[in-house]
């Protein structure tokens, strides 16, 4: 589904939910680091992704691979992590319980 100009693989409305994450505060997409696409969940790069999953390196978190499903602001990853679970630019929440699944997008 292309969200803001941006395609993102699995998602099924306009803020970026998955059949896997659809909760109102689910509005986020990842960059994934191995192929550079978008999906709104790790699940969904596991059926719909490369088959390469690679997490982002820390020296990396200066990239911009968060995409708010609210207002298509892309985010950095250190953007995301510091941001209290809230967009910078609009600030509709996100998930605060994706920091448990940090681990599978972001080196730890």
């Amino acid at each position: 589904m292309k969200i803001h100009d941006i395609h993102v693989k699995g998602a099924i409305d306009m803020e970026t939910r998955c059949k896997h994450y659809h909760q109102n505060i689910d509005r986020i997409a990842i960059k994934f680091y191995c192929c550079g696409e978008y999906f709104p969940c790790i699940t969904c790069h596991n059926e719909y992704g490369c088959g390469n999953r690679q997490v982002w390196p820390r020296s990396k978190f200066d990239e911009k691979a968060i995409l708010c499903g609210a207002c298509g602001n892309e985010l950095t990853i250190s953007e995301y992590l510091e941001s209290g679970s809230t967009c910078p630019a609009c600030q509709a929440g996100f998930n605060p319980g994706c920091r448990m699944h940090y681990h599978f997008y972001f080196e730890m």
